[in-house]
């Protein structure tokens, strides 16, 4: 290993070398140079290089010659043999063509380094791939298109170099990088000048948000090419936006997972083209486009997170730049659905812009944001087809599209006449079938949120907004409502009391909410919906209540009661978000965060809950990019909401509060003095996050984790005290199971669902849901599907429960463990 000299020693050495006239010596000389510069020419190694250059014609080729011989040297180290080849070249810079064609004794070795990069996300600088790029073409080969992808990606790095920039620039062709489902297909539809000018604009999109001169341009392409056209060919690429590469890239071991990340060179086209859509005359294929656009650029990509945060906001800048209800429905939806924080933001800039605009309140715009889709009356539509009738339904959280025939008789598939006469319309009724679910579920969780909004409706408006709207009355003639203080519910097409009396019109309209109420009411509106057959989209009437309890009053400014769990960080991250959270993930390092908040502007208070990374043990403990796996809990506290903000250590520690300029500190708000409605709610998001994202809930920890360190916390978890919504589990089976086809199989215990196989007896948990088993309480570990349904039912008085799904779907299988084929529970039966 030759030892670093300073760039003047070597110069002096290569003159000496070059005095003496001994080329073979010169080229060790040269060789050194390139290892101790490794590869960086710049500065004071320039000197170095103009001695080689400066050498006689003939003494280069010999030169050239020589360091070939030693291009063995360079062994089997990527970086060192393409270093060695960028040597070559530039010393063969500067002879005449005819001299440097005949004197290019490594191009075999230069095409293969080259066609060796085509499957990499990019190079570091010093490899010096741009300088064989840059020879190839001068020798008069184009690169090869995945070539060309690797040096835009290369020169779009930090650390890019001026002349590494410069061969991207002269790159021109293909426009976009190839390797990508959506970027070849443009490339194989955009074969005029016009289109690839289009494409060449849309490769412009560097800014934050299209300027007027962008515009402008955008505006005489649009014109050249036409709306229609524009429309219909960019919208067939969006759609293969997100697919697997076609050119899967090489990925090292700690690479992040390139392969469903997007091409970064093509993702400024992709905000291009999302800023040219929304020029176009107002459609609803171009906000539904723009809206997926955003949520698959958003979707997490191991090692790097969302995968495109600036194409995801591109479609929301190109959405709020639509002036229709459509694109306004995107927008709303988009804001009950995106967690990332960037985005967020400029959602809510948008409505509020648009709320602004219209002279209405944010809570306002977003009622007004939701879309018929075609619905002629609340939940329901027929369209006639030729002689075939198309009925689409809403059928608790989903939409159904069936059909009949000319006699009116219901038939099982699509009619053929319908699919040769009828295409357009046909797929027009099949994306409103997906555009249904999307908001059905924006719009639950929308509905969920409003508990503590603290929101009143003058009747009329409440009926049109809510009640009889196509498509959120199908959630709202769901949910029980208190009409000037009388609570009723929708049933049999009116709205209508506890004892079944019709409810005459009212003044104000607000949302139920149990706390507050009387047991034996709650529990007779529990029975009103079961009579009626009701599934509320959500938790209401069965909702958990926490009340404060006396280690609570004694501890009298937090609670315990969610402390001392062990959560998948991940997890509670993304489900903190969707409940209106606001987190920051825990990164091993030295850093410090604040506590999981989530604001409460209309009562004036910020919820906190202290969390804290866990683990010590890098890879182990946390992802390839350093955040942790896992965090442990502790208190939960309410301050008020301008109240300087509290942080601790990532990896653990005292939380503080953080003041600034001579503020004092802010005492934290009794939890006495919470209101009982908030207490709840904020507690019972809590839970939530606990009991979702708890590693005592996953069957496959019964070995306690790394180290096995996590055993007594997961038994405690997996077989212990039952938490609040488990106890709501548990009193819903209680009327549930004697329904049940297995009923003589079934008893409810304590925490367990006891079921009676043929094999052995099983005790089901009934908030973990893990399983023991005759004899001797062994563990039996079933994982459950990533959707579990729960079979045989019949009915249940609310949706979104998944941990009942996952028990009713164990216990059907166990009850006939005979019939269970399953290797891997075969095993342990």
């Amino acid at each position: 290993m030759n030892s670093f000299r300073t760039p003047r020693s070597h110069t002096d050495r290569l003159r000496n070398r070059i005095a003496d006239g001994d080329i073979a010596r010169v080229a060790d000389e040269a060789l050194r140079v390139m290892d101790s510069s490794r590869g960086s020419w710049g500065g004071g190694w320039e000197r170095v290089l103009d001695q080689l250059r400066a050498l006689p014609a003939e003494d280069r080729r010999a030169l050239l010659h020589t360091l070939a011989d030693r291009f063995h040297q360079a062994g089997d180290d990527t970086e060192a043999r393409c270093r060695h080849l960028a040597l070559c070249v530039l010393v063969a810079e500067g002879l005449d063509g005819s001299e440097r064609l005949a004197d290019d004794p490594l191009a075999a070795e230069r095409r293969k380094a080259l066609d060796d990069l085509a499957r990499r996300q990019s190079f570091w600088y010093a490899a010096r791939f741009e300088i064989l790029g840059r020879a190839e073409l001068a020798a008069g080969r184009p690169l090869p298109a995945p070539v060309v992808a690797v040096v835009r990606r290369a020169a779009l790095d930090a650390y890019r170099a001026d002349d590494l920039v410069g061969l991207a620039r002269q790159l021109t062709d293909p426009v976009l990088n190839v390797g990508e489902a959506w970027a070849e297909q443009a490339l194989s539809d955009a074969t005029t000048p016009d289109w690839q000018a289009l494409l060449a604009h849309a490769l412009t999109a560097t800014a934050s948000k299209p300027t007027a001169k962008w515009d402008k341009q955008a505006r005489a392409l649009l014109d050249t090419l036409g709306t229609d056209s524009v429309r219909e060919t960019v919208l067939s690429w969006l759609a293969l936006v997100g697919r697997p590469r076609t050119l899967p890239l090489e990925r090292q071991e700690w690479e992040p997972d390139i392969n469903n990340a997007y091409d970064p060179y093509n993702a400024t086209a992709l905000r291009g083209l999302a800023w040219l859509l929304s020029l176009l005359p107002p459609r609803p294929d171009v906000a539904r486009a723009l809206g997926a656009l955003a949520e698959t650029s958003l979707k997490k990509v191991a090692g790097i997170g969302p995968r495109n945060p600036k194409v995801a906001n591109a479609g929301v800048i190109a959405l709020a730049r639509i002036d229709s209800e459509a694109a306004l429905a995107e927008l709303a939806r988009l804001a009950t659905r995106v967690t990332y924080k960037n985005t967020a933001k400029l959602l809510d800039t948008a409505l509020e812009a648009r709320a602004t605009a219209l002279g209405l309140s944010r809570e306002e715009i977003e009622e007004l944001a939701v879309p018929a889709y075609g619905l002629t009356e609340t939940g329901r539509a027929e369209h006639r087809l030729g002689e075939a009738t198309a009925l689409l339904e809403v059928r608790g959280s989903r939409a159904v599209l069936s059909w009949r025939n000319a006699a009116g008789k219901p038939v099982k598939t699509v009619p053929v006449a319908v699919k040769r006469d009828h295409p357009d319309e046909l797929k027009d009724l099949k994306t409103a079938v997906k555009d249904i679910d999307k908001m059905l579920s924006a719009q639950s969780e929308r509905l969920d949120r409003q508990f503590l909004a603290r929101r009143s409706w003058p009747y009329a408006l409440w009926r049109e907004r809510y009640l009889d709207h196509p498509l959120v009355g199908t959630l709202a003639r769901r949910l029980l409502w208190t009409v000037d203080g009388t609570t009723a519910g929708y049933a049999d097409g009116e709205l209508r009391t506890l004892s079944d009396d019709p409810l005459p019109p009212g003044t104000r309209v607000e949302l139920w909410h149990p706390a507050g109420r009387e047991a034996a009411e709650i529990v007779a509106w529990r029975d009103w919906l079961e009579r009626h057959g009701i599934t509320q989209p959500f938790k209401q009437a069965h909702r958990e209540i926490y009340l404060l309890t006396d280690a609570e009053r004694a501890t009298g400014t937090y609670s315990n009661r969610f402390a001392a769990h062990v959560l998948r960080q991940h997890q509670f991250h993304s489900l903190a978000a969707i409940r209106g959270w606001h987190n920051k993930l825990r990164l091993c390092v030295d850093d410090s965060a604040p506590p999981a908040t989530r604001e409460l502007p209309r009562w004036g208070l910020r919820a906190e809950y202290w969390i804290e990374g866990d683990g010590e043990e890098y890879g182990v403990d946390t992802t390839d990019s350093g955040s942790y796996l896992r965090l442990r809990t502790d208190q939960v506290r309410f301050y008020p909401i301008d109240a300087p903000q509290n942080s601790a250590h990532c990896c653990g520690g005292e939380y503080a509060m953080w003041l600034r300029d001579g503020q004092d500190p802010v005492d934290p708000i009794p939890l006495k003095d919470i209101p009982p409605l908030v207490l709840s709610e904020v507690l019972r998001d809590v839970d939530l996050f606990v009991g979702v994202s708890s590693i005592g809930n996953d069957p496959t920890w019964q070995d306690g984790g790394p180290g096995g360190r996590f055993r007594e916390y997961w038994t405690s978890y997996g077989f212990g005290e039952l938490n609040q919504s488990a106890e709501t589990r548990r009193l819903l089976l209680e009327r549930l199971v004697p329904r049940l086809a297995i009923a003589d199989r079934c008893t409810l215990e304590g925490r367990f669902l006891h079921v009676r196989g043929d094999r052995h007896t099983y005790k089901i948990h009934l908030g973990s849901g893990n399983i023991l088993m005759t004899p001797n309480d062994q563990y039996l570990c079933i994982v459950p599907k990533s959707a579990p349904t729960a079979p045989g039912a019949g009915y249940l008085p609310y949706e979104g429960d998944r941990m009942l799904s996952v028990i009713l779907s164990k216990a059907m299988m166990l009850a006939a463990d005979t019939k269970i084929t399953d290797p891997s529970i075969l095993s342990q039966l």
